[in-house]
């Protein structure tokens, strides 16, 4: 059946619970997968969603922090939590569709702002979760799954929007970017969104730091759709919604979408 995925860090899904609904009604994925949620389970605002034709839910949830969330249109069984490098954090869940298909949603560490182990323990957390990562495609390879998230790493040149001076920044260092590309390449995923845009500037999130951040546009790919190699080729319709930036009190990331016909 085909479908489209989405991936959104909504920082807030209560506070955010409008742009949400918008998405929903003006996008209508048939799944929307939402990190940074910042709330526990049974304080996510489902009712709202259930009620714009979104039924099922699988999410992990804490208090304030962290979160992931998969809302679906059509029916979802959960398929599991993992709790790389043994944060205690509600990083990832699983879903799995009713063809089959697994969905793992995540939200890797940001990593703080020094890129520095031993000077920066959440830099730290940030390499031993993408090793974790990479170590459980290795004993679990996965197939016919698909794999979305703020992976807080942007791992091309052009996935920033200067690579030179960005190369000392957590986010774009060379040791992330290894780390990701083992964990990637651990699990044969496929980068989908640059499967069908291969060329140019890419970017889905810009900082608030910024005061025109449209005008200044130093954005980077934080956010990520693969897919395992067996169904990588049914992906098609990458976009990025550059829009959903610019809404009012928005998140900092923008949505990004595939269609797959499976």
């Amino acid at each position: 059946m085909p479908f489209t995925i989405a991936t959104w860090n909504i920082n807030s899904v209560r506070l955010r619970a409008g742009l949400v609904a918008r998405l929903l009604t003006d996008e209508a994925p048939d799944i929307l997968c939402l990190q940074e949620c910042k709330s526990p389970v049974d304080k996510i605002p489902f009712a709202d969603f259930q009620a714009l034709g979104y039924p099922y839910m699988v999410a992990r949830g804490e208090k304030g922090y962290n979160g992931v969330a998969i809302l679906s249109k059509h029916p979802l069984e959960e398929a599991g939590a993992l709790d790389f490098a043994g944060l205690g954090h509600a990083r990832h869940i699983a879903a799995r569709t009713g063809d089959g298909t697994t969905i793992h949603n995540f939200y890797v560490p940001a990593g703080g702002d020094v890129p520095d182990r031993a000077a920066n323990v959440k830099f730290g957390q940030k390499l031993d979760y993408l090793t974790d990562m990479r170590d459980w495609f290795l004993a679990n390879r996965p197939a016919r799954s698909i794999l979305v998230g703020d992976l807080n790493i942007a791992p091309r040149e052009d996935d920033v929007w200067n690579h030179r001076q960005l190369l000392k920044i957590v986010s774009h260092t060379p040791i992330e970017v290894d780390h990701l590309a083992a964990a990637q390449d651990a699990g044969g995923w496929v980068d989908v969104t640059r499967a069908d845009i291969p060329e140019g500037q890419l970017y889905s999130w810009w900082s608030y730091r910024a005061r025109d951040w449209e005008g200044a546009d130093k954005g980077r790919r934080l956010d990520h759709i693969w897919a395992t190699s067996d169904i990588a080729g049914a992906g098609h319709g990458s976009r990025i919604l550059r829009a959903a930036r610019g809404w009012e009190q928005p998140s900092d990331h923008a949505p990004v979408f595939a269609c797959f016909d499976l």
